[in-house]
Protein backbone atom coordinates (compact mmCIF):
# COMPACT_ATOMS: atom_id res chain seq x y z
CA UNK A 1 0.00 0.00 0.00
CA UNK A 2 2.82 2.37 0.87
CA UNK A 3 4.50 1.78 -2.48
CA UNK A 4 1.36 2.92 -4.30
CA UNK A 5 0.94 6.06 -2.17
CA UNK A 6 4.40 7.46 -2.94
CA UNK A 7 3.89 7.70 -6.74
CA UNK A 8 0.34 8.95 -6.18
CA UNK A 9 1.55 11.75 -3.88
CA UNK A 10 4.27 12.64 -6.35
CA UNK A 11 1.74 12.92 -9.19
CA UNK A 12 -0.62 15.05 -7.09
CA UNK A 13 2.21 17.38 -6.11
CA UNK A 14 3.28 17.74 -9.75
CA UNK A 15 -0.27 18.54 -10.82
CA UNK A 16 -0.61 21.14 -8.08
CA UNK A 17 2.70 22.74 -9.04
CA UNK A 18 1.75 22.85 -12.73
CA UNK A 19 -1.69 24.28 -12.02
CA UNK A 20 -0.14 27.05 -9.89
CA UNK A 21 2.22 27.93 -12.71
CA UNK A 22 -0.65 27.95 -15.22
CA UNK A 23 -2.76 30.16 -12.93
CA UNK A 24 0.13 32.60 -12.55
CA UNK A 25 0.64 32.66 -16.32
CA UNK A 26 -3.08 33.21 -16.92
CA UNK A 27 -3.18 35.92 -14.25
CA UNK A 28 -0.25 37.74 -15.86
CA UNK A 29 -1.70 37.46 -19.37
CA UNK A 30 -5.07 38.76 -18.18
CA UNK A 31 -3.38 41.67 -16.38
CA UNK A 32 -1.41 42.54 -19.55
CA UNK A 33 -4.65 42.68 -21.53
CA UNK A 34 -6.30 44.83 -18.88
CA UNK A 35 -3.41 47.31 -18.82
CA UNK A 36 -3.32 47.51 -22.63
CA UNK A 37 -7.05 48.31 -22.59
CA UNK A 38 -6.62 50.89 -19.81
CA UNK A 39 -3.94 52.63 -21.90
CA UNK A 40 -6.43 52.87 -24.82
CA UNK A 41 -9.21 54.12 -22.55
CA UNK A 42 -6.84 56.65 -20.95
CA UNK A 43 -5.80 58.03 -24.34
CA UNK A 44 -9.43 58.18 -25.50
CA UNK A 45 -10.49 60.09 -22.38
CA UNK A 46 -7.64 62.58 -22.86
CA UNK A 47 -9.01 63.33 -26.34
CA UNK A 48 -12.66 63.50 -25.32
CA UNK A 49 -12.66 65.03 -21.83
CA UNK A 50 -9.31 66.78 -21.78
CA UNK A 51 -5.82 66.04 -20.62
CA UNK A 52 -6.30 67.30 -17.04
CA UNK A 53 -9.38 65.13 -16.48
CA UNK A 54 -7.80 61.98 -17.95
CA UNK A 55 -4.51 62.29 -16.09
CA UNK A 56 -6.43 62.96 -12.88
CA UNK A 57 -8.89 60.08 -13.37
CA UNK A 58 -6.26 57.42 -14.11
CA UNK A 59 -3.87 58.55 -11.34
CA UNK A 60 -3.44 56.55 -8.16
CA UNK A 61 -3.91 58.75 -5.08
CA UNK A 62 -0.12 58.70 -4.60
CA UNK A 63 0.80 59.00 -8.29
CA UNK A 64 3.91 60.88 -9.36
CA UNK A 65 4.67 62.34 -12.77
CA UNK A 66 8.01 63.65 -13.99
CA UNK A 67 7.86 66.45 -16.52
CA UNK A 68 10.11 69.03 -18.17
CA UNK A 69 13.08 70.32 -16.25
CA UNK A 70 13.02 67.21 -14.07
CA UNK A 71 10.07 68.60 -12.12
CA UNK A 72 8.09 66.06 -10.13
CA UNK A 73 4.37 66.48 -9.51
CA UNK A 74 2.83 64.41 -6.73
CA UNK A 75 -0.72 63.24 -6.05
CA UNK A 76 -3.95 63.32 -8.04
CA UNK A 77 -4.78 66.95 -7.26
CA UNK A 78 -1.23 68.12 -8.00
CA UNK A 79 -1.43 66.34 -11.36
CA UNK A 80 -4.82 67.88 -12.16
CA UNK A 81 -3.50 71.34 -11.26
CA UNK A 82 -0.40 70.85 -13.44
CA UNK A 83 -2.47 69.81 -16.46
CA UNK A 84 -5.00 72.62 -15.92
CA UNK A 85 -2.47 75.17 -17.22
CA UNK A 86 -3.56 77.10 -20.32
CA UNK A 87 -0.99 75.31 -22.50
CA UNK A 88 -2.76 71.96 -22.03
CA UNK A 89 -6.17 73.42 -22.90
CA UNK A 90 -5.04 73.72 -26.54
CA UNK A 91 -3.01 70.52 -26.48
CA UNK A 92 -3.73 66.97 -27.50
CA UNK A 93 -1.75 63.84 -26.87
CA UNK A 94 -1.66 60.48 -28.61
CA UNK A 95 0.24 57.43 -27.43
CA UNK A 96 0.40 53.70 -27.78
CA UNK A 97 2.33 51.19 -25.71
CA UNK A 98 4.89 49.12 -27.57
CA UNK A 99 5.41 46.87 -24.55
CA UNK A 100 3.35 45.75 -21.55
CA UNK A 101 4.56 43.55 -18.70
CA UNK A 102 3.30 42.69 -15.22
CA UNK A 103 4.55 41.20 -11.98
CA UNK A 104 4.09 37.52 -11.22
CA UNK A 105 1.21 38.34 -8.89
CA UNK A 106 -0.47 40.41 -11.61
CA UNK A 107 -0.90 43.49 -9.40
CA UNK A 108 1.83 45.78 -10.74
CA UNK A 109 2.72 46.43 -14.36
CA UNK A 110 4.44 48.80 -16.70
CA UNK A 111 4.22 50.04 -20.24
CA UNK A 112 6.39 52.01 -22.60
CA UNK A 113 5.93 53.32 -26.08
CA UNK A 114 5.78 56.41 -28.24
CA UNK A 115 3.77 59.59 -27.70
CA UNK A 116 3.03 62.74 -29.68
CA UNK A 117 1.94 66.05 -28.12
CA UNK A 118 0.41 68.73 -30.27
CA UNK A 119 -0.43 72.24 -29.06
CA UNK A 120 -0.83 75.77 -30.34
CA UNK A 121 1.75 78.26 -29.15
CA UNK A 122 0.86 81.83 -28.17
CA UNK A 123 0.90 82.92 -31.84
CA UNK A 124 -1.50 80.12 -32.80
CA UNK A 125 1.16 78.02 -34.52
CA UNK A 126 0.78 74.29 -34.07
CA UNK A 127 3.80 72.67 -32.43
CA UNK A 128 4.52 68.98 -32.08
CA UNK A 129 6.71 67.06 -29.65
CA UNK A 130 7.44 63.34 -29.84
CA UNK A 131 9.07 61.04 -27.36
CA UNK A 132 8.98 57.84 -25.35
CA UNK A 133 6.76 57.33 -22.31
CA UNK A 134 7.06 54.91 -19.42
CA UNK A 135 4.13 54.29 -17.09
CA UNK A 136 3.92 52.10 -14.00
CA UNK A 137 0.45 50.71 -13.23
CA UNK A 138 -0.91 49.40 -9.91
CA UNK A 139 -4.03 47.27 -9.55
CA UNK A 140 -6.46 48.85 -7.12
CA UNK A 141 -8.57 47.08 -4.47
CA UNK A 142 -11.62 47.42 -6.75
CA UNK A 143 -9.76 45.67 -9.61
CA UNK A 144 -9.18 48.82 -11.68
CA UNK A 145 -5.71 49.97 -12.79
CA UNK A 146 -4.26 53.37 -11.90
CA UNK A 147 -0.84 54.71 -12.74
CA UNK A 148 1.64 55.40 -9.94
CA UNK A 149 4.40 56.77 -12.18
CA UNK A 150 4.29 58.48 -15.54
Amino acid sequence: MRIILIPFCFIVCCLLFCSCKTNTTNLREQAKKEIAQVEKDFEKMAGEKGIAEAFWYYADSNAVIRRSGDSVIKGKEGIRKFYSADYFKTASVKWSPDFVDVSKKGDLGYTFGKYTWEAKDTSGKLTQAKGIFHTVWKKQKDGSWKYVWD
